[in-house]
């Protein structure tokens, strides 16, 4: 932002007070192509990225405890990603995908609980940002499916863009018993400096009991060669107050977010958006909210 001394934050240690990173992600180009990484300016991330490859990044921030998140539409992800959390400790929850849409769906999520780490399974979400219906959670079939991942206990994350996000509240409030979570923000248009309507829509969501934010995702939505904590702080700030740190959760969004940011410094400007909360309210943003949303 014009004005606005350029400084990153200070890099974060262990012993940060952040222990549970509620979104990240995993994948193997050779195991299936990642056909959403598509252009030069996502060409850094076409490569295989692991949780061993989080691990030494998680452990020296603080972090023992992680949800991992699906990122394609194939029915095969979901019972893989249950596996790995069956397989290490680190992995406390699954947000994996299955379609919403199929008539069976109640007995497909009851399948997927029964898989090996079918425990793990937290939540379900799906691609509604590529969706050309803005309605498309209201659609009466998306609404079924949605309350039978009510119906299984699961919560349901929105990655969503702004423009989609008063079908999101109006979803909400049609489905009192489901726990929706807001992925980074709503995608706000950081890079710009706008502010509304984003704002706005963002608060009528939040006025809803039975929704959650995740802090997640605002490096990349940012300018990626040149933001700054200040630049992040008016969206951040946005959240903080509509949802509180009782229904705000951090998430790294790792390796998405190494676009922008080492995981350390996407740790670091979330303990720098979250100063002026006392250490009850910090360890609601970094713990507690996502141990009760997808209890871990």
């Amino acid at each position: 932002m014009a004005g606005t001394a350029r400084r990153r934050p200070a890099a974060v240690r262990g012993g940060a007070g952040v222990t549970v990173d509620a979104h990240h992600h995993v994948w193997d180009l050779s195991v299936r192509d990642q056909d959403w990484l598509t252009g030069p300016g996502l060409r850094p991330l076409r490569r295989n990225f692991g949780l061993s490859d989080l691990a030494p990044e998680a452990s020296a921030a603080g972090v023992d405890r992680t949800v991992l998140v699906q990122t394609v539409t194939v029915p095969e992800e979901t019972p893989e990603l249950l596996a790995l959390a069956e397989a290490h400790e680190s992995v406390a929850g699954v947000v994996g995908w299955t379609d919403l849409v199929r008539p069976d769906i109640a007995d497909e999520l009851a399948r997927l609980r029964a898989l090996p780490g079918g425990r793990y399974l937290k939540g379900v979400r799906h691609q509604v940002q590529g969706e050309s219906d803005p309605g498309w959670l209201l659609r009466p079939d998306v609404r079924r499916g949605l309350a039978a991942a009510a119906d299984a206990g699961l919560a349901y994350d929105l990655v969503v863009l702004p423009h989609q996000l008063p079908a999101c509240a109006a979803a909400a409030a049609s489905l009192p018993r489901l726990t929706f979570v807001l992925d980074h923000l709503g995608k706000p248009p950081v890079a710009s400096g706008a502010l509304e309507p984003w704002a706005s829509d963002v608060r009528a969501l939040a006025a809803l009991p039975n929704t959650v934010c995740k802090l997640s995702g605002l490096v990349t939505e940012a300018d990626r060669d040149s933001w700054t904590v200040d630049d992040l702080r008016p969206y951040a700030d946005v959240v903080l107050d509509a949802f509180g740190p009782g229904r705000l959760m951090f998430g790294s969004d790792w390796p998405v977010c190494t676009l922008a940011a080492s995981y350390g410094d996407v740790l670091a400007a979330a303990r720098e958006l979250a100063d002026g909360l006392d250490a009850a309210e910090r360890r609601q943003l970094f713990e507690t909210t996502a141990t009760r949303v997808y209890d871990l």
